[in-house]
């Protein structure tokens, strides 16, 4: 297991018969290199360095939570919280739209979940609401953190995330973009939200998941 510590731009990471390049990385030869200011990560055999600020970084296939910004007559415009809008087409919906029609199914301010689709050199981004997970956002509240702590949030193989879920009672959907997705009970989602708070805030700090497994079991006791 790689050890969690800061890393500046050009650190050298490992090997890369010690696990493949990922996220913040670059390679040189048999080297693997950070290519930002971030944590170090191993995940899933993939090194990565997930930065300590900044914008959303999209990838293909990530999973996300957008704001519609503009409805045009056969595409939408969405916010995803990266440096450019991403564009939402309409044979990339659940809906039949009929040209011009697309208000009458998205409008600005509308909230969704939806697929990175491609990004191409040029940064333009395509998103898809194909996958059975994405629809319109119709209830809850969306909150929204720093995408570089939504690892912290989730967890080594879910475990924060269902720690969260189990000790609040809500339903919990995380995008890759930093937002989140919340419905349950006010006092529930209160508690819900000021664990998210404190694990971004807290995210770089070992022993988390014991700190957030207390408060919320502090929580439980004093309703």
């Amino acid at each position: 297991m790689m050890e969690r510590k800061i890393v500046i731009p050009g650190t050298l990471l490992g090997k890369t018969d010690g696990g493949k390049q990922g996220r913040g990385t670059f390679r040189e030869g048999d080297n693997i290199y950070s290519s930002r200011l971030g944590i170090v990560e191993e995940r899933s055999g993939y090194i990565n360095v997930i930065p300590l600020s900044g914008v959303y970084d999209p990838v293909v296939g990530d999973a996300i939570i957008g704001v519609v910004e503009e409805a045009s007559k056969m595409s939408w415009m969405v916010d995803i919280g990266a440096p450019y809008p991403a564009m939402l087409r309409v044979e990339e919906v659940p809906w039949r739209v009929e040209f011009g029609e697309t208000s009458r199914f998205l409008k600005t301010g509308d909230v969704i979940v939806a697929n990175v689709l491609f990004i191409n050199e040029a940064k333009n981004i395509d998103i898809s609401m194909r996958d059975k997970h994405c629809r319109k956002v119709d209830e809850g509240i969306i909150v929204e953190i720093q995408p570089s702590k939504v690892p912290r949030v989730i967890g080594k193989s879910g475990s924060m995330v269902s720690l969260l879920r189990e000790g609040t009672g809500c339903w919990i959907f995380i995008g890759q973009n930093g937002r989140i997705w919340i419905k349950g009970k006010d006092n529930q989602v209160a508690t819900l939200v000021e664990a998210i708070k404190i694990i971004e805030k807290e995210a770089h700090r070992s022993g988390l998941t014991d700190r957030i497994s207390k408060f919320l079991k502090s929580k439980s006791e004093s309703d």
